[in-house]
This record gives structure tokens, sequence and C-alpha cells, in this order.
């Protein structure tokens, strides 16, 4: 009881007092402290558990894994494509057209800085940590994918959290499949950096074209 009551406390406080947190107009130490004590947190429990580390399936889940992510990503290259078209065409790959050399940082950046904490943190360690608790795999991934929204709710946009919130299920989803960190991380930087090449990186908070 007691070891419920803990974990329930810490999914409520790294899941969602934290982003929220980043809502509350306070000095940014009150909010990078934490945020960095809980990372650290979370890479001790992961590194105790040795799950710390590059974990390639068999090669039975990568022929699948190609050509399932191969379909979801040309459905998300035409529906982003034809929104920002439509939205603001000026910004259709205008940062691959303008400032190329940008363009590559950000890719290098979101990759390695952005796309594996975020699949260690909302994939390996919630995994690991809750999926006990639901035994309907469906409901654990839609709460899954409704918390990684949540995390990105400092941008105030509700688009990010459409958008995030269906790159969860698509993540939770591979990762419930594969328990493969690696395999989700390549698909989160596949969609991700795609997103910003199409010309929606701005949404996301990293710089644009202009």
């Amino acid at each position: 009881m007691q070891n419920r009551l803990y974990k329930g406390l810490e999914l409520f406080f790294l899941f969602i007092l934290l982003p929220i947190s980043f809502l509350i107009d306070s000095h940014f130490l009150f909010k990078i402290i934490p945020t960095i004590l809980g990372f650290i947190y979370i890479l001790f429990f992961l590194k105790r558990r040795d799950l710390l580390k590059l974990n390639f399936p068999d090669k039975d889940y990568w022929k699948p894994f190609w050509k399932e992510t191969i379909i979801k990503f040309a459905i998300i290259a035409l529906v982003t494509g034809v929104y920002v078209f439509w939205i603001a065409s000026d910004t259709l790959f205008s940062i691959v057209i303008k400032k190329p050399g940008l363009w590559i940082v950000i890719l290098f950046v979101y990759t390695f800085l952005s796309v594996w904490p975020q699949e260690i943190i909302y994939r390996t360690f919630f995994f690991e940590r809750y999926r006990e608790w639901v035994n309907n795999k469906w409901l654990f991934i839609f709460i899954n994918a409704i918390l990684f929204s949540l995390a990105h709710l400092f941008l105030r946009s509700f688009l990010v959290q459409i958008v995030t919130f269906i790159g969860g299920v698509l993540f939770a989803y591979t990762y419930q499949k594969t328990k493969s960190t690696t395999l989700v991380s390549v698909e989160h930087a596949i969609y991700g950096n795609w997103l910003f090449t199409v010309g929606m990186g701005e949404m996301l908070a990293f710089p644009g074209a202009e």
C-alpha cells in the first residue's frame, strides 16, 4: 500500500505537477531545478534496472517496424504538408531553403537532446514503473499520450497539444509492441524532424527561417 501511494505521488509530481508548474509566472530556477532533479531521479531508477542502454530488438521486429513507420510517415507528411500549404504556404520548407545550416543543427539538437530524453522518460520509465496499474493496454497508451501532451503545455498551443497527443499514441503503441527505446526514438525523430522540415518548427519552440 505504501509503495503504491509513493508511486502515485511520484507520477503526480513528475508527470502532472511539473508540466503545469511551467505555466506559473515564477523564477526560472523554481522550474529548472525540480525538472533537473526529476530527470536525475528517473536516470538513477533506469540505471539501477540496466535500462539505460541501446536495446535493439530481435531482427523480426525491424521489417514490420519500418513498414509501419513508412506508412505512418507518409500519412503524416501528406496531412502536415497540406496543412502548412493551406495555412501559411510561405513557411512550407522555408527553413530548408533559407537557412539549411540552421535546419541541420535543429535536426541534430532535436534528435539527440530532445527525442531521447523524452522517450526514456515517457516510454522506458513510464512503462517500467506504471504498466502494471492498468490491465487494458489501449487505456494505458491513452493515459501515456495524455501525459505526454501535457508535457508540452508550456508552449501554450492547442495545435501542439493535438500533435503531441497523436505522437504520444503512436510512440506508446510502438514501445508497447517492441519494448525498445531505440526503435521508438528513431520513429519519434523521423516524425519530429519532418515537422521542422515542412515548416511547423516554430510552434514547437524552435527557430524558424525568418
